[in-house]
């Protein structure tokens, strides 16, 4: 008894990821860049929702840097920058001391964002593996 395989679909799928893999590349970075905005945005928003007086410039020091690691890793860095107005208080502000209670603003803008990104890196790998 003899067997015959048939590799047509393989090459067939094979193709199709070499054309997808780029593209996948393409959108995941700017699904990083489309959330890490998301991030710095309602990070902002919830900075000055609580209506600080003694750091009413920190909203505006947070912001965000992207980054490349390897063709398939984008990184995003979110968060106060220490140079800008107010950005050093950013850690007292986030986690608190003992005498001030944490207010995480951007933990809590973190949180909202986090089921959207997932959402979206799902929808990359659903469309890059969708041959058929």
């Amino acid at each position: 008894m003899s067997a015959r395989f048939d590799m047509g679909d393989v090459r067939r799928l094979e193709r199709h990821l070499a054309r997808s893999i780029p593209r996948v590349r393409r959108d995941a970075r700017g699904v990083v860049m489309r959330g890490a905005l998301n991030v710095k945005n309602d990070w902002r928003n919830n900075a000055r929702a609580t209506g600080r007086k003694h750091a009413k410039h920190y909203p505006r020091s947070v912001g965000y840097d992207i980054a490349r690691y390897g063709p398939d890793i984008w990184a995003a860095t979110i968060g106060p920058d220490k140079g800008g107005p107010q950005g050093a208080l950013g850690n007292l502000l986030e986690y608190g001391s003992v005498h001030n209670p944490p207010h995480n603003d951007g933990g809590r803008a973190l949180a909202v964002e986090m089921p959207r990104f997932i959402a979206q890196m799902e929808l990359l790998a659903a469309r890059g593996l969708a041959w058929w």
